[in-house]
């Protein structure tokens, strides 16, 4: 499992996203992915699962399969993203 946030840099959300990412990081609660929609990995992650609005964190399986979708803000709860986050 993993779980990856996709969002843009020099956004209006963009620093609510760096420091809840900051803070998730701190506190050892598992690992993120962070993505930007505008380069060619974020872009093809983001058309393979159908992401218009960001940020959106998705939590996917090792098939790729979605397993929950957080999209724009609020952003989720660090123990929701969590269960998804941990290594299993």
């Amino acid at each position: 499992m993993k779980v990856v946030c996709v969002w843009r840099d020099n956004t209006d959300y963009a620093r609510e996203v760096s420091d809840w990412l900051t803070e998730f990081d701190k506190r050892d609660l598992g690992e993120i992915e962070s993505l930007d929609p505008d380069t060619v990995e974020g872009e093809a992650f983001a058309r393979a699962h159908d992401i218009v609005e960001y940020p959106t964190m998705l939590a996917v399986d090792d098939d790729g399969r979605e397993l929950e979708v957080w999209r724009g803000l609020p952003l989720p709860l660090m123990d929701q993203v969590a269960y998804y986050a941990r290594e299993n």
